[in-house]
């Protein structure tokens, strides 16, 4: 019977007559290798950008928190014009302070969420001195501000300024420990620091002659779980006391 179709038809119906079983599984096979080596570069890139995008957002926490912090600690003790005002009338008692002219005090806590520190200046209307929520005297008057850093139990650095809510400034923190650089030998006549104390060393003639400050912040690793990643990374700075720096008492 064959004999009887011409060769131009039997060529045609054995190109048509399509794939083997074997053949569809091998073309099987090759796409699921294929189509695996993609999720798998799409799920290592995904990773990737995923923790890149978090240690940025870390390192953004870090910087913003010690910045806020440090502008205000720098600031400590500072008062605009001298031949009106002398630090003890710029800075009376009150009560958190318990001596005029002090600028700085403090709690300490060893559990989170840790210590709290308040630090208090004078300003001028329009001195762009900022407080520790970003604010500057517009008022018109004289303003003293007294800024209160502290931890809540979420994890977020806050900041109240002479009494009000405080504020939220960043999140992820999970402990904050200040130690107060201080001269203890008064016999040596220079203004180095020779201890670093917590609030709780403190003596009472020490907070009016604090001349740096160091912040220690724990943040909580977004990385935490994964190989050599710890729960936690810390964050440190020492900050200067501008108007007690370098000066000898």
């Amino acid at each position: 019977m064959n004999a009887s179709i011409p060769a131009a038809i039997l060529s045609r119906r054995r190109r048509e007559r399509g794939l083997t079983l074997v053949e569809l599984m091998v073309s099987m096979g090759i796409a699921v290798f294929l189509l695996t080596g993609v999720l798998t570069i799409f799920q290592n890139t995904r990773h990737t950008f995923t923790t890149q995008n978090q240690m940025a957002q870390l390192q953004d926490n870090e910087r913003l928190a010690m910045t806020l912090i440090s502008d205000v600690i720098e600031s400590a003790g500072y008062f605009p014009d001298p031949t009106v005002n002398t630090s003890l009338s710029a800075l009376p008692t009150d009560p958190l302070f318990a001596a005029a002219g002090q600028a700085v005090v403090g709690t300490a806590n060893a559990a989170p969420p840790g210590d709290t520190i308040v630090v208090r200046f004078l300003t001028n209307p329009n001195d762009n001195v900022i407080n520790c929520v970003g604010g500057t005297n517009t008022t018109g008057a004289v303003v003293l501000y007294e800024n209160v850093f502290s931890l809540d139990g979420l994890g977020n650095l806050r900041c109240a300024v002479n009494g009000a809510p405080s504020v939220p400034l960043v999140a992820g923190v999970q402990n904050m420990q200040i130690y107060y650089g201080v001269k203890t030998n008064f016999a040596v006549q220079n203004g180095a620091v020779d201890s670093y104390l917590r609030a709780n060393e403190m003596l009472p003639a020490y907070w009016s002659n604090v001349i740096s400050v160091k912040v220690v912040l724990t943040f909580t690793n977004p990385l935490a779980g994964q190989p050599n990643q710890p729960p936690t990374i810390q964050f440190e700075r020492v900050v200067a006391v501008m108007n007690h720096a370098g000066v000898s008492t």
